[in-house]
């Protein structure tokens, strides 16, 4: 066997992924996702600057998880909206395990070809504001959380989301970066990996000391959960980025390193996919909703339509008769 091929044969198990986990001693619930080729596919598609393309790799790093934690089918969407260099960014994910985004950014800043790597991703986001929404689909209602981006990195902006919107006691590490290893054809060559731990505490009930009042269990539970949560906290903060990335680290034997002395059970994983849901009806049913003056400014000099998908940059082209 070729020794490209003896690594994908390794590497595959622990790739593009979310895998849900928890913590016996602290009953602390989890994710942890690995991104390997789904990530490079989107990323390399677009060739964006690498500082532009590690906050992307980051948004489906984060939006992997939390839409493996949608409890119905549905989809979830993570959006930036500010007035940095980097001025949108969008991640979906559509159960089970469809992801794809794309990003939007200044071309002419010198800030984005001078940076090298992730940059100072707060400055390039610049000020605004992150929405979370989710869509269970059928008649069920959309459900939008918003919190401000202060010029910090998305993973703090995460963090203020969790903290303000849902309330809920949350720790996120995300990392992206580019791997030098072998190609399909054995030659090296430059892939994008990502890859993301998350960790939240869900206060649970004792159940054993009977004899205590109301307010003597509040106050000890309030302190039991307090405990273990910094616990917990403080073990998921020791994970390394290139951890995080390594294809050859199993996502259960990374979590054994973390949380061995805690006890950590995993469920099932959610295999991911890049999918783009663009279609050439869908583009044709889109534009036939522009009137005749709309679709004049949009021709071309033989009078056809050319569109490019955002997501996947995938071109479509009507001619002249088959629009309007």
């Amino acid at each position: 066997m070729a020794v490209a091929e003896t690594r994908q044969a390794l590497a595959l198990p622990a790739d593009d992924l979310v895998l849900p986990f928890q913590t016996v001693r602290s009953g602390v619930s989890g994710r942890i996702v690995r991104l390997g080729s789904v990530v490079d596919t989107i990323l390399s598609r677009h060739a964006y600057p690498e500082p532009v393309s590690h906050a992307l790799g980051e948004a489906l790093a984060l939006t992997a998880m939390l839409g493996a934690a949608l409890k119905t089918e549905g989809k979830l969407i993570l959006q930036t909206k500010s007035d940095g260099a980097l001025d949108f960014l969008v991640a979906d994910y559509v159960s089970p395990g469809r992801i794809r985004g794309y990003a939007s950014f200044d071309k002419a800043d010198p800030t984005l070809a001078e940076a090298g790597g992730r940059g100072d991703q707060g400055a390039l986001l610049g000020s605004g504001h992150v929405a979370m929404t989710i869509d269970p689909g059928g008649d069920m209602d959309r459900y939008q959380g918003i919190v401000a981006l202060a010029c910090e990195p998305l993973v703090d902006a995460a963090h203020t989301y969790f903290r303000q919107s849902e309330q809920l006691p949350t720790f996120i590490r995300l990392a992206v970066a580019r791997h030098y290893g072998p190609g399909s054809s054995g030659a090296p060559v430059w892939r994008w990996r990502a890859g993301g731990l998350m960790i939240q505490h869900l206060s649970r009930e004792g159940g054993k000391r009977t004899t205590e009042t109301g307010e003597e269990r509040d106050a000890r539970l309030e302190g039991d959960d307090d405990e273990n949560w910094s616990r917990a906290r403080h073990l998921a903060a020791t994970v390394e980025d290139h951890e995080l990335l390594d294809p050859m680290l199993a996502p259960e034997r990374l979590l054994y390193r973390l949380f061995h002395e805690e006890g950590v059970k995993v469920t099932p994983a959610t295999p991911l996919v890049a999918e783009c849901r663009c279609s050439r009806e869908r583009i044709h049913a889109f534009l036939e909703r522009f009137g005749a003056e709309q679709l004049k400014d949009m021709r071309e000099a033989d009078g056809a339509v050319a569109v490019t998908c955002e997501f996947c940059s995938r071109k479509y082209r009507f001619a002249l008769g088959e629009i309007g």
